[in-house]
């Protein structure tokens, strides 16, 4: 179930997969983003595409991580949780990487299989940003910091940006299109009336 107030992020970047010769320790690990590495979120009814980067420094250690799950299509089966230690999250350089241990349910391990059949190859995760900030130039917004993870999920195949990246989300980004309307229909009104004046000016010379 989809929160008005988490953002969801389901894009080809993300990986999960079955640990290798791990069939009796039933790990999984992937990497729920990567960092400096922009994406394409969705494309405009005018063709433009907005974009959005993960910063390497949004999520630190003021980021809420105390209780993230790991799920299946961010919702129903909890299969792992950094509260009891079989969730590990870890930075670096690529992104925030997932480790999770899938040995202590039978859900788990049916759910680790799934994913070592490849059944389940992307992951996304929900968050909630609490600073970004957007180039107009480029239509991409780079989000800086990220308040509180809440959960990291496989998913079999990533939704459509279109329709599914959360209210929140598309919020932020009807504001940033409305506000890019606004601002361009001021540019062509000022640009009409300079010409408009222009226009008057040449006659009177004439």
């Amino acid at each position: 179930m989809i929160r008005d107030n988490r953002e969801y992020r389901y894009t080809q970047i993300f990986e999960c997969r079955a640990k290798e010769d791990s069939e009796e320790d039933f790990i999984v690990e992937g990497y729920a983003t990567t960092f400096n590495d922009a994406y394409t979120l969705f494309t405009s009814e005018d063709g433009t595409d907005y974009k959005e980067v993960v910063d390497r420094e949004a999520i630190d250690s003021n980021t809420d991580t105390k209780d993230v799950i790991f799920v299946k299509d961010h919702e129903g089966t909890v299969f792992a949780r950094t509260k009891n230690g079989t969730l590990k999250l870890s930075l670096d350089d690529h992104g925030l990487k997932v480790t999770a241990d899938m040995s202590k349910t039978a859900s788990a391990r049916a759910a680790y299989e799934e994913i070592k059949s490849g059944m389940y190859d992307q992951m996304s995760f929900a968050f909630i940003v609490d600073d970004d900030e957007y180039n107009k130039t480029t239509h991409t917004r780079t989000i800086r910091h990220i308040k509180k993870l809440f959960d990291v999920s496989f998913v079999g195949f990533p939704a459509n940006p279109n329709t599914d990246i959360g209210v929140a989300t598309r919020d932020y980004f009807n504001g940033v299109i409305e506000a890019e309307r606004a601002e361009r229909l001021a540019q062509e009104l000022a640009l009409k009336e300079a010409r408009a004046k222009y226009d008057s000016v040449r006659k009177g010379e004439n």
